[in-house]
Formats: C-alpha cells, structure tokens, sequence
C-alpha cells in the first residue's frame, strides 16, 4: 500500500491558492488569442483602460498571490476568516465572469472561471471546517 501522509490544512489552502493564480494566469495569456485583443492592447481601447482601472485590477489580483503565502503564516483564527471572505469574493467574481464571458470565442475563459469557482468553494469549505483542537 501507498503511505498517503495527512497534509496540514495551512498548506492544502495555500496550494489551491496557487492553483487559483495559475488558471487566472492561463486564462490572461489564451485570451491574447482571442480577435481584436491584441489590437486593443496596443490601442488602450479595452476593459482596463486608465491608470485607477489598473491599479484596481491590480490590487484584486494580489489578493490570491499574497493569500498563498498568509495561509501558510498567519494563526488559523484570521487565516480561516481571511480564507472564507476571499475566498467567497472570487467565487461571486468568477461566476459573474464566467457567466457574462459566454461567447463562442471565450468558452475557454467559462470554463477556467468555473474551475476557479470550484476551487476557491472548496477553499471555503475546508477553512469552514477548520480542524479543531
């Protein structure tokens, strides 16, 4: 039989929260592919389109990287209450892009927001049900 080792739930959270960073950075780099992307980049006529706007985006997206090293760090009272909160705000931010990104040309971005969705539900659940002493 294969040993199967019990891994501490600090390092379960933090590797879906990499996990979750990989397919948000998938899913930027496919939709390069996509027509007419490439020209809005360089013509600054697309979603991010001012300074405030980046820095916006930015300040979201770091979320998920700084939460992969704070599951790991912080005490398991504000690390679970940090995972639950965040972790319910990308579930509710991938379902409305998920949901709004139905077209032929983004059906792989569907289906990477619905994976994440999956992801951060399941870091929810296991920051819910937090092991007691």
């Amino acid at each position: 039989m294969l040993d199967n080792p019990k891994i501490n739930i600090k390092i379960k959270l933090s590797a879906l929260w990499t996990s979750l960073i990989f397919c948000f950075l998938y899913g930027d780099y496919f939709e390069l592919y996509t027509p007419g992307k490439v020209d809005s980049l360089l013509t600054g006529e697309n979603v991010l389109d001012s300074p405030m706007k980046l820095l916006i985006a930015s300040i979201i997206l770091v979320i998920p990287s700084l939460m992969v090293a704070l599951s790991v760090l912080l005490n398991a009272k504000l690390n679970r209450i940090l995972n639950i909160s965040f972790g319910m705000l990308f579930t509710l931010m991938m379902l409305l892009i998920g949901i709004n990104s139905m077209t032929p040309w983004y059906e792989f971005y569907v289906f990477l927001a619905f994976l994440e969705s999956l992801i951060t539900i399941y870091i929810i659940y296991l920051a819910w049900k937090w092991p007691r002493v």
